[in-house]
């Protein structure tokens, strides 16, 4: 253990004195929010250029109804498609209704002179069949009916609450549960990536540089494949502990801002009954009010990253094994690929399944997908934010057992392939040096 901890300590501080270290360090964060705002952003930025389309009624019931909206203006012509198509029009389109579209709304054809969208045509049905619906309400002669439509508008607020095991009620955000489920999964999956290639990299470099054969000379290739694995762990920890307190006082920072000490107490006493509530000049919906209670849960808090941290660690663990196999078998990163793929495959289906996990986190998928060691990783990450699943600890001895027994397999592996050079291995070749004896 002597050995391998004076391994991990040369490649703990040799990370992180990097300036590489410092630079994602600092710019990860900044990079993840863009990931996840910057799209969002770029879809609702909109040119302020209009579209003109003109329109040919030849029903007589909709032309007149189309109003002009954020993006597309209409003009209503009494010349017919054909007319309209042999000018030179400077317009985006020619919508042609048909005389039928009261009984046929299909019959409603818009000719573009440019590619069109979806939001163009989505604004365009949805008037139109709002036209249709309206003109085939007036056919039944109710009186007062737009009055009568306004009054029947009732809009329903669902406050959602989850009772624990005791029978106490506590808030629950199911967007803050579906947007957390998706982060935490995603940097599981991302950081394994990561850290783990960064394993196998250490390992191709100091295999073609002939570091191998003078280190295991004083130490065994297990303990040096140990130290390599424990060393990157305690860098990857220490980079997010830092992201964490980065969180932290950001998050205290905006709290601050908002007016946090009356948003926390008109929260934590249920002051905002009414849909909306003005206080400190922020508007305090039942919506916020359960996100804010969440949040400030420090049971939910420590059931999160606590679980991150266990699954984050053990599934780094997991992973980075494997790679240091993959690294002690090849002389460069290029031969590195075929043999990848086994470990690529289980990280792949376990996002496909995070994804069906976010809508049902108890379903029969989401349970067994994380209780396997492959993919609990990034599954069970997912399946936190809905409460402490059944199976959980199960799932965490069940992932650094298989640890363990790839730690086993993978110091066989690499007790041979780091003297082996010029030969590309194959997975039979590589099943072959783990049945070696020692």
């Amino acid at each position: 253990m002597g050995k391998i901890k004076i391994i991990a300590a040369r490649e703990f501080n040799e990370r992180v004195r990097k300036k590489s270290f410092i630079i994602t360090t600092i710019l990860m964060p900044i990079a993840f929010v863009a990931i996840m705002f910057v799209p969002a952003l770029m879809m609702n930025i909109s040119s302020d250029e209009k579209k003109e389309i003109i329109v040919v009624d030849q029903s007589g019931l909709v032309g007149g109804g189309l109003h002009d909206d954020g993006q597309v203006t209409f003009t209503t012509s009494d010349k017919s498609f054909d007319a309209l198509k042999e000018e030179n029009n400077e317009v985006f389109g020619i919508l042609v209704i048909g005389e039928d579209v009261a009984t046929n709304p299909s019959n409603v054809q818009l000719f573009t002179y440019e590619s069109s969208t979806i939001n163009i045509e989505s604004a365009i049905t949805e008037q139109i069949r709002g036209i249709i619906e309206s003109e085939k309400l007036k056919e039944y002669n109710i009186e007062d009916l737009d009055r009568i439509l306004d009054e029947i508008k009732t809009p329903v607020s669902l406050q959602v609450k989850q009772l624990n095991e005791s029978g106490e009620a506590k808030d629950s955000s199911a967007i803050l549960n579906i947007a957390l489920a998706y982060v935490f999964g995603f940097l599981i999956y991302m950081f394994v990536f990561l850290y783990g290639n960064m394993v196998m990299q250490g390992v191709i470099e100091e295999k073609s540089n002939k570091v191998m054969e003078v280190m295991v000379s004083s130490v065994k290739p297990f303990q040096l494949m140990m130290g390599k694995i424990l060393g990157i762990a305690a860098v990857a920890i220490t980079q997010f502990m830092i992201w964490v307190a980065f969180i932290i006082v950001v998050g205290a920072v905006a709290l601050n801002l908002l007016g946090g000490e009356e948003l926390m107490a008109a929260a934590q006493t249920g002051a905002a009954m009414d849909p909306a509530m003005a206080m400190g000049g922020v508007s305090l919906d039942k919506d916020t009010v359960a996100l804010i209670n969440t949040v400030s849960d420090p049971g939910y808090l420590l059931r999160i990253f606590g679980g991150f941290l266990i699954y984050f660690v053990g599934g780094y663990l997991l992973y980075a094994a494997m790679f240091a196999a993959v690294g002690s078998a090849v002389d460069n990163e290029k031969d590195t690929n075929n043999l990848q793929l086994p470990i690529t495959i289980p990280l792949i289906l376990a996002i496909f399944v995070m994804m069906n996990a976010m809508q049902e986190p108890n379903g029969p998928l989401a349970v067994w997908f994380s209780m396997i060691p492959f993919t609990s990783p990034v599954v069970m990450m997912v399946r936190l934010p809905y409460g402490l699943p059944d199976g959980f600890w199960w799932s965490v001895v069940l992932l650094y057992a298989t640890f363990l027994g790839m730690v086993w397999l993978a110091g066989k592996i690499y007790r041979v392939g780091v003297f082996m050079y010029g030969k590309k291995p194959t997975l039979g070749e590589l099943l072959k040096w783990v049945r070696y004896k020692s």
